[in-house]
């Protein structure tokens, strides 16, 4: 077998219905399997990859073990050459795979791949690429110059060597996987991607980002900055520089200190209020359920052009491929108070996300 995607999964099942539509579409053409974990969630989650993916492995693990060993659990059973580590809340092109297996064959001495990720809104993510956090880079971070902490010297569409990747999105051999132990589960959540890129670097490999292909991730779901935030990524961070680094007091006290400001500062938009003037379908016949439970205007298009400010752009994936609604989404041209979400194809809900802070949005009808 080929490729191997592992998909863990916790209480996001309209996000992970969306992905996984994305994904089989996706590996169409490559001898491919899919495996879900999912760690112990409490909405209906299992029993729809049950009753829509049955060729999906599902693992329903009894309780929440964290981001590393549901990963790792999952990797167990992978059969595939290949592995990408895939958050539930993200949403792949076409052609996603098949680039990247072309691409990584390329290679000699190759360790993880990573990809250019935007958010809901299609706004480019830079911890698509990163550099290692040394200390004096992540205190110039907190305080609001992060020059040296992303690889700004690659541009979103370049394809080249990088030394930290996000684990929304990881494409590396399993041979290499298991070569670096995986995921360390020292770490529930944060900071484990970061330590698995360094793990890869130190074992000599090369990582690479390669911005020729762009994948949605809804970043809100699967990391919600609730209360909580700050003294998880706060001790998942110790024990990255206690494993890798030397304590260093003064920066203990910065790094706490920077993230209760982040925190803070962000907080104000966990209730931010969206204006919408009006809903554009993206399609080609009209949806009178959807249009039911929407309390504006539904306007019917089959292009990006001429959409006004505060609009909300539905775009129905019965009739657009994933590739070309993430182009759309990537569109700079658009106005910025533009908003989107996506049909999936043959389902009852339409779902997006406006920023990385606060959950998104999910309309059933």
């Amino acid at each position: 077998m080929k490729l191997s995607i592992i998909i863990l999964n916790y209480n996001v099942q309209y996000f992970l219905e969306l992905c996984l539509k994305s994904v089989e579409a996706a590996i169409s053409n490559i001898n491919a399997e899919i495996i879900v974990v999912d760690n112990d969630s409490q909405d209906d989650s299992c029993q729809m990859v049950k009753t829509l993916f049955t060729k999906v492995k599902l693992i329903e693990n009894k309780e929440n073990y964290g981001f590393s060993k549901g990963n790792n659990i999952g990797v167990l059973q992978a059969k595939g050459e290949y592995l990408c580590i895939l958050n539930p809340d993200t949403v792949v092109a076409e052609d996603t795979f098949t680039k990247l297996l072309k691409f990584s064959e390329s290679k000699v001495n190759l360790g993880i791949v990573g990809c250019k990720l935007i958010d809901g809104k299609g706004v480019f993510l830079p911890e698509s690429k990163r550099k290692i956090p040394y200390i004096k880079a992540t205190i110039k971070k907190l305080v609001g110059n992060s020059g040296d902490y992303y690889a700004n010297n690659l541009k979103e569409n370049d394809v080249n060597q990088v030394e930290i990747l996000v684990g929304a999105f990881m494409f590396l051999k399993r041979v290499v996987y298991n070569d670096i132990c995986g995921f360390d589960e020292d770490y529930f959540m944060y900071g484990e991607d970061i330590d698995i890129s360094y793990k890869a670097l130190k074992k000599g490999y090369h990582n690479f980002y390669y911005g020729e292909t762009t994948v949605l991730h809804y970043k809100g779901e699967s990391t919600l900055k609730d209360k909580n935030y700050a003294s998880r990524f706060y001790g998942a961070m110790q024990i990255f520089y206690k494993k890798h680094f030397k304590k260093n007091v003064f920066f203990d006290f910065f790094v706490w200190l920077g993230i209760r400001l982040v925190y803070i500062s962000r907080k104000k938009n966990f209730n931010k209020v969206k204006r919408i003037s009006k809903y554009i379908l993206m399609s080609n016949q009209v949806n009178p359920q959807l249009e039911k439970v929407l309390s504006k205007e539904v306007i019917l298009k089959l292009d990006v052009k001429n959409i006004e400010k505060e609009s909300e752009i539905i775009f129905d994936a019965n009739i657009y491929s994933f590739k070309n609604i993430i182009n759309y989404m990537n569109n700079k041209d658009l106005d910025p108070s533009i908003t989107f979400k996506i049909l999936p194809k043959d389902s009852k809900f339409i779902l997006g996300s406006d920023d990385a802070i606060s959950r998104g949005e999910v309309i059933c009808f």
